[in-house]
């Protein structure tokens, strides 16, 4: 008896291998025709590519219920990099080059460098660079975000309270999707503004309203609409410039390897403390302790809100199926690191050279940028750009930077002092915002479509009144230190006291 029901459990077992083995396969089966063009030449000497690590903010904004400031870094990154932009891009008078920046890589110890991308704006919005400040024993990033391209003015507000936990009632009908509420400030304080149903669109991402921390306090950001991932533009592959190249000053370095972003939201993380996205293997467990969730933990843990899942979940809104397939595949490819993609372009190339099967090349995330430009297939068709393009994009990647530098001044100065000033008498901190170069342009000239109409949100609830906020814990030195202070600092949507 103890022998046939031990057969059995380990048959079962097996069945169960096999059933997630084959809804990972199945969820990448739609993927396994795509031509990855992996030909890539002069990649320069010291240079690694890599098919994993932080997505550029500009191109994927996160979306936190607790903003906090980031992590500290032990030591500051070197100047930036004099990047050049590749000869190909999207068509459309709406798409711009948003240069890179260095990440910090708490693995390796060291700055990557994230390369810069070509986007396509959002309606309505302008790009707010993110910078390194300096702080006590190291430096901190200051996250970048999207603001409303109409608003000269921008306001330093005392912190948010706690979120609220909202009962959800059930959805209208399956096309639409529950956007969470916010606190907003009015006059001497802030007010409740109720989540709400809302219908999404097929070509749209609705970003709710969220905050962004700034040394000098928490700027609102009202929700927008933003363009699907596949209709973003192009996301380059972040390097690692190795000692020989880190011991110089990098110029002229040009990104030639895209990620493919048909496969991208497959392996799509969120790292909180670290305010971006991560793409790749990132499925060890080991990077759950340490901040990485996978976006349908994120989302269902109320850490925060991901438009990019959420837009995923209401397109497969007719798949019953579809979330437990997800976090299906997520467990066998954490559970088998053959199911992972490679982590660097020599290695998917090698995975290439192998003659993988199907289900393996769906896991090469790497594509040429030349391969995407002939292909002229899809939702992205590109254009040359000609010399006198390359000057206004030299100009404008200059104007970025005295931008990026005029609100580090902004925000340093005084921050704290004007901060706490302003928590005191309950009133923000107002500024003009430095003019940005990226910005959307008034009218879809290049006969694109319109967004839909702005999201109508509910008007505040004054009756529902915030509790006192606890304090908060103090910001770890390290990534991993953080990542062991995780229980402690989670991000909720019901108030700590409860």
């Amino acid at each position: 008896m103890r022998t046939g029901f031990t057969f059995r459990l380990r048959t079962i077992q097996r069945l169960t291998i096999l059933c997630i083995a084959l809804s990972c396969r199945q969820l990448s089966a739609q993927y396994t025709e795509i031509d990855i063009d992996l030909n890539i030449g002069g990649v320069q000497a010291g240079v690694e590519v890599l098919t994993r690590g932080p997505v550029h903010e500009a191109f994927a904004e996160t979306v936190t219920f607790d903003p906090r400031p980031a992590v500290v870094i032990p030591r500051a990154p070197g100047e930036l990099i004099e990047e050049v932009p590749p000869d190909q891009r999207p068509e459309g008078a709406h798409v711009a080059w948003i240069s890179g920046y260095w990440g910090w890589d708490d693995e390796r110890r060291d700055y990557l460098w994230i390369s810069g991308v070509w986007r396509s704006v959002p309606p309505g919005r302008q790009w707010v660079a993110g910078y390194w400040r300096p702080v006590g024993g190291g430096v901190q990033w200051v996250s970048g975000y999207w603001a409303d391209a109409d608003i000269e003015e921008i306001e330093y507000l005392p912190e948010p309270p706690d979120m609220i936990e909202e009962v959800v009632v059930h959805a209208p009908s399956p096309d639409y999707t529950w956007f969470p509420g916010v606190w907003v400030w009015q006059r001497t304080g802030y007010v409740w503004r109720p989540g709400y149903w809302s219908e999404l669109r097929t070509d749209w991402v609705w970003v709710p309203a969220h905050y962004a921390w700034c040394p000098r306090g928490y700027v609102f950001v009202d929700g927008y609409w933003d363009h699907v991932i596949g209709q973003r533009g192009v996301l380059f592959a972040p390097v690692y410039f190795e000692a020989t190249a880190a011991t110089t000053r990098v110029s002229n370095y040009s990104p030639k390897v895209a990620i493919n972003l048909d496969l991208f939201t497959d392996h799509l993380f969120v790292r909180p403390q670290c305010h971006h996205y991560y793409f790749g293997d990132y499925y060890a467990a080991k990077y759950q302790d340490v901040g990485f969730y996978p976006s349908f933990t994120f989302q269902a843990r109320r850490y925060g809100y991901d438009p990019i899942y959420a837009h995923l979940r209401w397109d497969h809104r007719h798949e019953s199926d579809w979330e437990r397939r997800v976090e299906s595949a997520y467990v066998y490819r954490r559970d088998h690191e053959s199911a992972r993609p490679p982590r660097t372009l020599s290695a998917a190339i090698e995975l290439r050279s192998r003659g993988a099967a199907p289900e393996g090349r769906s896991l090469v995330l790497a594509t040429s940028i030349e391969g995407m430009a002939k292909r002229q297939t899809g939702a992205v068709r590109f254009k040359r750009v000609d010399a006198d393009e390359q000057k206004s994009i030299v100009a404008r990647t200059q104007a970025t930077r005295k931008s990026r530098e005029a609100r580090y001044d902004m925000e340093a100065k005084d921050a704290r002092p004007a901060l706490e000033k302003s928590v005191e008498r309950a009133e923000p901190v107002r500024a003009i915002r430095p003019k940005s170069p990226i910005l959307a342009i008034p009218s879809r000239e290049d006969g694109s479509k319109a967004p839909p109409q702005k999201q109508a949100a509910p008007q505040p609830d004054p009756t529902v009144r915030p509790k006192p906020k606890k304090a908060q814990v103090e910001v770890p030195k390290n990534d991993t230190d953080a990542g062991k202070s995780k229980a402690k600092g989670k991000s909720k949507t019901k108030n700590k006291d409860d």
